[in-house]
């Protein structure tokens, strides 16, 4: 009998050693990835990532520089769309990152690149409209596929973020 109950309180133990252990390298982790600087806005914290220094010492020298951060582009306008995409790419981007899981140049998504487009034509309204397709469900192409070096123009090849459309 004195063996049976030694297993049943052990079993709490162990789980409550394991959460915590989880806890311990899960604070580790975020402390030591500079986590708090994701939630920012600041474009700093994109470079967090050795892949993004040169793309960002590329939109340093840019025009957007001025007038968007990688947040305006890259990320949603609307406060749940934001957190959203943040907290998506963030699981995304730290489990690339953490186990080397990722196509080289870095490659947008599908979802990703819609939002940049969105933007694009958000900001870009006043000269994009007349671009707009006149027939209800043709499509209209994606600004990056001729403009795939904005905001990022003279990024090497080697480190550019490509568009999926072959350019």
């Amino acid at each position: 009998m004195p063996g049976i109950v030694r297993r049943v309180v052990s079993l709490p133990v162990i789980a409550a050693v394991a959460f915590g252990v989880l806890c311990g390298v899960s604070a580790f982790t975020f402390h030591y990835a500079e986590g708090t600087s994701y939630l920012s806005s600041d474009p700093r914290a994109c470079v967090n990532c050795h892949i993004m220094q040169e793309p960002y010492d590329a939109w340093v020298k840019s025009s957007h520089h001025a007038v968007a951060r990688c947040v305006d582009c890259h990320l949603p306008h609307d406060f749940v769309g934001k957190w959203l995409a943040k907290s998506d790419n963030g699981f995304f981007h730290s489990w690339a990152f953490t186990f080397q899981d990722f196509h080289e140049p870095i490659q947008i998504k599908p979802r990703n690149r819609r939002i940049v487009q969105e933007n694009c034509l958000s900001c870009h309204q006043d000269v994009v409209h007349e671009m707009f397709p006149t027939q209800r469900h043709a499509e209209m192409n994606y600004c990056v596929r001729c403009h795939a070096d904005v905001g990022h123009a003279g990024v090497p090849p080697h480190a550019r973020i490509t568009t999926g459309f072959g350019k």
